[in-house]
């Protein structure tokens, strides 16, 4: 079971969670960039004190960045890691892209088809022809010989997924369960990639983690923090398709056994690798908690 934690924070705390999940062996660690720091300066400060890890965005809103901007940073950053980036990107969502920043969210899949059709080549080395609706990107960049990373893309939507498996590497999804990946995201994607001929995509499904014998209370802590995801319409249609009020009935919460079944159902739906957050709670849960995701990785 291939599974990576997130790394979110200060500085400091991103590095040293990029180190640990290095030293315990996970294949990848995931940071982001909400309204904190800048991920990419985080792992290539991390990238001497973990050689091996591979450390993935999830995701980077597109809006904040041009793609020629986007680009030279990404590249900048694998460069750093030696050729360990995995590029996650999304669109973030209306109250953010409009009411924080003032832009428009109108026709999300369309921008995301003329940032993709700006970046990919950019990414590659290549001279990008974009002069959308949306955006214009004309000309290459000149970052030395760099191995383009994986592009994968936040995508629930049919058009999104559908956009994911022609363009991208695949999806990061979050909000979704079991019964939405297996009705509708993993087929989606999966046929819209293999019509392209492309390989069969990486499918993440993000998730939050708290190994405790008080689930009870466990699921009023993290739900307390996860109330804006019942509030944004794509994820309200994916929890509607898993029949569950909030993200936090789709976690591995509980003991190591009851944890362990629902990652596994992730797994059996489709899902390529989890990307795991871990709930704030007691040391002993969050000590119990690191120990699962260890031994998940032997599965």
């Amino acid at each position: 079971m291939r599974v990576g934690p997130y790394a979110i924070g200060s500085l400091d705390v991103v590095v040293d969670r990029i180190r640990r999940a290095d030293v315990d062996g996970f294949p990848i660690v995931w940071t982001h960039q909400a309204l904190g720091l800048d991920p990419f300066v985080a792992m290539a400060v991390a990238a001497r004190e973990a050689p091996r890890i591979e450390i993935g965005t999830a995701l980077i809103p597109a809006v904040l960045r041009h793609p020629q901007a986007l680009a030279a940073e990404a590249l900048t950053a694998q460069a750093a890691l030696g050729g360990r980036l995995t590029l996650g990107v999304g669109m973030s969502h209306p109250h953010v892209v409009e009411g924080r920043l003032g832009l428009s969210y109108a026709r999300p899949a369309e921008f995301m088809r003329e940032y993709l059709e700006a970046l990919l080549p950019l990414l590659r080395g290549e001279t990008a022809d974009v002069r959308g609706k949306r955006l214009t990107m004309v000309g290459r960049l000149d970052v030395g010989d760099v191995t383009p990373p994986p592009v994968l893309i936040g995508a629930l939507a049919p058009h999104m997924l559908k956009l994911a498996g022609r363009l991208a590497d695949g999806t990061i999804t979050a909000a979704t369960g079991p019964r939405g990946l297996a009705e509708h995201v993993v087929p989606s994607i999966t046929k819209a990639a293999s019509d392209a001929g492309r390989p069969p995509p990486r499918i993440v499904s993000a998730v939050v983690a708290c190994i405790t014998d008080d689930a009870d209370a466990a699921r009023g802590r993290i739900a307390a923090t996860s109330k804006p995801y019942a509030t944004m319409p794509a994820f309200i249609a994916m929890l509607e398709r898993e029949g569950v009020a909030s993200q936090v009935d789709l976690g591995l919460i509980g003991d190591e056994a009851t944890a362990r079944a629902q990652a596994q159902r992730f797994i059996d739906a489709g899902a390529t690798e989890l990307a795991i957050r871990e709930a704030p709670g007691t040391p002993e849960e969050a000590e119990r908690t690191r120990a699962f995701l260890r031994s998940l990785l032997d599965e």
